[in-house]
């Protein structure tokens, strides 16, 4: 369905009863919210209510040009406003990747829209910046970030060669299929750059700003992660207020939603308890 929110049109997958409780999934770069399509039937079976939008540079009727308007700040205020359109007062929330990262400043900034909050794969940032200065092995993990913020020299380097580094960042979601259901969106014309200014538009201050989850709280983390280490991971649990549980999947690289959907639908259930 489409949803129409701080005027932008935002793609938006539902699915469950519709007097269901509502559950409000984020994606993360490079995908959309389909990357829930495994493990969301759980959570209709629990008799949920689901809605993944393609967030803000990823629905292409909501693709502002500037990178300014790719600020956390941004992204947070667009899942407000979803929620407003949906009228959801209220919802479980989900977020992977960059999703996590809103999903985490929903729950510090936004705890009366927020029941539960369940972030897959990329830590609280306060915990990713202690991990940064405490941990060398973290800064090496995180060094892919200079080359995505560098306009144009990005969207060379994953596009040449019929998009090869794409294609293997996202080998770890599945089989050739599945690759291309995430790959194909991004060659569209403006949709790489659009995606990429998320990281353009990070700022210490910003990420500085986003206080401690004060909602029930889940934090799922794969020990193959190339991304995020051991030390970020656990360090989340100091950016926490609320009743707190930290899950780890062992075996299992970044891509926890196409790799191990009925595990994460699992966890999903576990914080909301149904």
């Amino acid at each position: 369905m489409l949803v129409e929110a701080r005027d932008l049109t935002f793609e938006v997958r539902t699915g469950g009863p519709t007097d269901g409780v509502p559950v409000l999934l984020l994606h993360g770069f490079p995908q959309h919210g389909g990357e829930f399509d495994e493990v969301v039937p759980a959570l209709h079976a629990a008799g949920l209510r689901t809605y993944a939008p393609d967030q803000r540079g990823y629905s292409p009727q909501a693709r502002p040009t500037e990178v300014a308007d790719y600020r956390i700040g941004e992204c947070v205020a667009d899942a407000v406003a979803l929620l407003d359109a949906l009228d959801a007062p209220t919802a479980h929330v989900v977020g992977h990747d960059w999703g996590a990262l809103v999903a985490w400043r929903l729950a510090a900034g936004h705890a009366d829209r927020v029941r539960t909050l369940t972030a897959v794969s990329v830590p609280h940032p306060t915990a990713m910046a202690y991990a940064m200065r405490a941990d060398p092995e973290q800064k090496d993990r995180s060094a892919y970030i200079g080359l995505f913020r560098q306009t144009g020299t990005a969207e060379d380097v994953l596009l040449a060669d019929d998009a090869t580094a794409l294609r293997s960042l996202l080998s770890g979601v599945g089989d050739a299929d599945r690759v291309a259901r995430y790959l194909e969106p991004m060659r569209r014309p403006g949709a790489l750059t659009a995606a990429l200014n998320w990281y353009r538009a990070m700022s210490p201050a910003d990420l500085a700003e986003v206080g401690p989850s004060r909602v029930p709280t889940t934090y799922v983390w794969s020990d193959e992660d190339p991304a995020v280490g051991r030390t970020a991971a656990e360090a989340c649990a100091g950016q926490v207020t609320g009743e707190y549980r930290f899950v780890e999947l062992p075996g299992v690289s970044h891509w926890i939603p196409d790799e191990r959907p009925g595990a994460l639908a699992e966890a999903i259930l576990h914080r909301i308890g149904a």
